[in-house]
């Protein structure tokens, strides 16, 4: 199939720029922060319009049209990439969210724009994907405290948990499979430096091959370096 478009349209970018003029930063400040989230958004929302658009340019030359996407832990940062690829590509996004509050503003801002999340756990999709977006989950500090610490090198030896950090591993590697065995081959990950190494155990315990993208991009909200992992 031919490619509709090479580039992130004004329609998609218009989009973009209403529905984060429609979010409701103060019931989001406590979503993703426990003091200062009114100073965090006043920071970050910029940041997370023109990364994620600059992210939906390398990506919107890299997916097929009329393909399927699976995002992990959508927010307000995967905005811009699900406006491109449901209004650049016409192609179906599946957002999942584990956080109710966040996925009600979040549906409120995309109102009338072909834009949903879920409040999902993403490893219960059964839609067979060409794309998966698995980015700053399996290291989330909320949820896998002692996996992140030991992934960002942060762990203390002296008071790292063993005990703690087991049945995280156990829980993100679960993730990973589910995720992972809805991925079409070949297809596409956009995760980050860090978790790419969960996508690459993946693929050797299969045998199939991967290329990781040289070029990373900056998330917006974490600052986690992201790239792009071709499968198969």
């Amino acid at each position: 199939m031919a490619r509709k478009t090479i580039a992130v349209g004004p329609v998609t970018r218009r989009a973009v720029k209403e529905i984060f003029a429609r979010l409701d930063y103060a019931r989001l400040g406590p979503v993703y922060c426990d003091e200062g989230g009114d100073e965090f958004w006043e920071a970050k929302r910029g940041p997370c319009q023109r990364l994620g658009l600059k992210l939906a340019k390398a990506l919107v030359v890299r997916l097929q049209p009329g393909g399927t996407s699976l995002y992990v832990g959508a927010g307000v940062a995967e905005i811009p990439l699900l406006a491109m690829e449901r209004l650049d590509l016409g192609r179906q996004a599946v957002a999942c969210n584990l956080r109710r509050q966040e996925v009600l503003v979040l549906n409120r801002a995309c109102a009338g724009f072909p834009i949903r999340f879920h409040h999902l756990d993403a490893g219960s999709v059964k839609d067979r994907v060409d794309h998966l977006w698995l980015v700053s989950v399996l290291n989330d500090p909320e949820r896998f405290p002692e996996l992140s610490a030991l992934s960002y090198g942060r762990a203390n030896p002296v008071t790292f948990d063993a005990r703690k950090f087991l049945p995280q591993q156990r829980a993100v590697a679960t993730l990973v499979d589910r995720c992972l065995n809805r991925l079409m081959i070949p297809g596409s990950v956009t995760t980050t430096v860090e978790e790419a190494v969960w996508v690459a155990e993946w693929c050797h315990r299969r045998g199939i091959p991967y290329r990781i993208d040289r070029r990373a991009f900056t998330s917006p909200t974490v600052g986690d370096p992201i790239c792009l992992v071709r499968i198969g």
